[in-house]
């Protein structure tokens, strides 16, 4: 009797043979998945974004001949930036880019390029594929964040069209007369050169040096190089 007693005391207080199968789970974790370092974020082994770019011409040509419109003649640009983390202050990697580059002509009395012809309106253009390496010098401590850099860039292309366009306003007839040339055989189809960024987070200030020149050996001599240098801002889609 006295046996009977205890064996339902202990299966009230649930700590009978039985009292395994009454219990309930109320959180079950992996200790080692809690663990698992984390593969891709900004400061992490990898990474890739967006980013979007207006850099305008520089300076002057390299000889008469060739006056430029400032400000709209410009590369603006649209690419994926893919980065290798190698330690902790320093990273690698590449971007692809599409680059429109537009070179707009002022209209002067002795212009030489394309022609001596002046229009309202005329610029060169070329629309171009771009892939560029770059080793990131990181600065200062930060977490799982882009934070503050310094690029050092290589890149180089292909010419994708080339086009050079005008526009006139007669003043009779026709309100605007617009010609478009393309496939031009005096514009070089492989551009490389070096470059820049220096940026915090999203943001960047970006300068490229085109080593390559602008014409082709079919040119006319009197063709100056146009500007190498453009210097502009970068917005990253992170």
């Amino acid at each position: 009797m006295k046996q009977l007693c205890f064996s339902m005391v202990l299966a009230a207080a649930g700590l009978g043979p039985g009292s395994g199968y009454a219990q309930r789970v109320l959180l079950q974790a992996t200790v080692a998945k809690d663990t698992v370092y984390e593969q891709y974020g900004p400061n992490r082994a990898f990474f890739n974004h967006l980013y979007f770019n207006y850099l305008p011409v520089v300076g002057a040509a390299a000889g008469p001949g060739a006056p430029l419109r400032y400000g709209s003649s410009a590369e603006l640009a649209v690419g994926v930036r893919n980065k290798f983390r190698l330690s902790e202050p320093l990273s690698a990697g590449f971007d692809l880019r599409f680059v429109r580059r537009t070179y707009d002509l002022a209209q002067k009395a002795g212009k030489l390029l394309p022609t001596s012809a002046l229009h309202y309106r005329e610029s060169l253009a070329t629309s171009e594929a771009h892939m560029e390496a770059f080793v990131r010098l990181n600065v200062g401590a930060r977490g799982n964040v882009i934070g503050r850099y310094l690029d050092l860039t290589g890149w180089g292309g292909w010419a994708l069209s080339t086009a050079h366009r005008t526009e006139d306003r007669p003043g009779s007839g026709a309100k605007k007369v617009r010609t478009a040339e393309t496939g031009l055989p005096y514009l070089r189809r492989w551009p490389y050169g070096v470059g820049a960024r220096l940026g915090t987070g999203r943001y960047a200030a970006v300068a490229r040096y085109r080593l390559s020149d602008t014409f082709t050996a079919s040119a006319p001599a009197t063709y100056p190089e146009l500007p190498r240098w453009t210097l502009g801002v970068e917005i990253g889609w992170l």
